[in-house]
């Protein structure tokens, strides 16, 4: 009787551990989960253990003030979810939150938050032109030119050789 209860507590306890060992799980976040970042990321990752399936999932990162600030293009790659940022320009506390599914499982659900403190000026780098010091090439066609002309011409030899072959083979029938 002791052994049957044992087995039964056994096979129970395998199969109420079964799905929670297989559920899927954060592993990674890009920017890290409470890191301080001095330069703005232009993405934002999450990765869990199991592949992700393409349908359903769903990111969002919101500013200090509550706004959204990712441009809504979430890619799924394997087990990784990145959605782009928009240009950060405001420092503080950024929350990124996820809804992750992976087949077969429950929702990856979650948020975390990182820090972006700015720099105390934003500005776009603009291009400097400089002159070149390269001398440029001259372009001739001539070479060119008189390749594409012999090739005609002999073309047109064959042409005519290959017309006063087949005449000649017609006369002897």
């Amino acid at each position: 009787m002791k052994i049957k209860r044992k087995l039964s507590v056994a096979i129970i306890a395998l199969f109420i551990a079964s799905p929670s060992a297989s559920a899927n799980s954060l592993t990674a976040t890009n920017p890290m989960s409470g890191a301080t970042v001095n330069v703005a990321p232009s993405a934002v990752s999450v990765t869990g253990q199991l592949p992700l399936i393409d349908a359903g999932n769903s990111m969002e990162v919101t500013d200090p003030q509550g706004k959204r600030v990712d441009d809504g293009v979430l890619a799924i790659d394997g087990a990784s979810a990145v959605i782009g940022l928009k240009t950060l320009k405001v420092a503080g506390v950024y929350t990124v939150t996820y809804a992750l599914f992976a087949e077969n499982d429950v929702p990856l659900e979650g948020s975390f938050r990182f820090t972006f403190a700015a720099p105390s000026e934003i500005t776009t780098p603009q291009p400097i032109p400089t002159e070149s010091t390269t001398p440029k090439a001259e372009v001739s066609n001539w070479g060119t030119n008189a390749f594409v002309i012999g090739l005609l011409v002999v073309a047109f030899f064959v042409l005519v050789l290959l017309s006063l072959y087949a005449r000649k083979i017609f006369k002897e029938r």
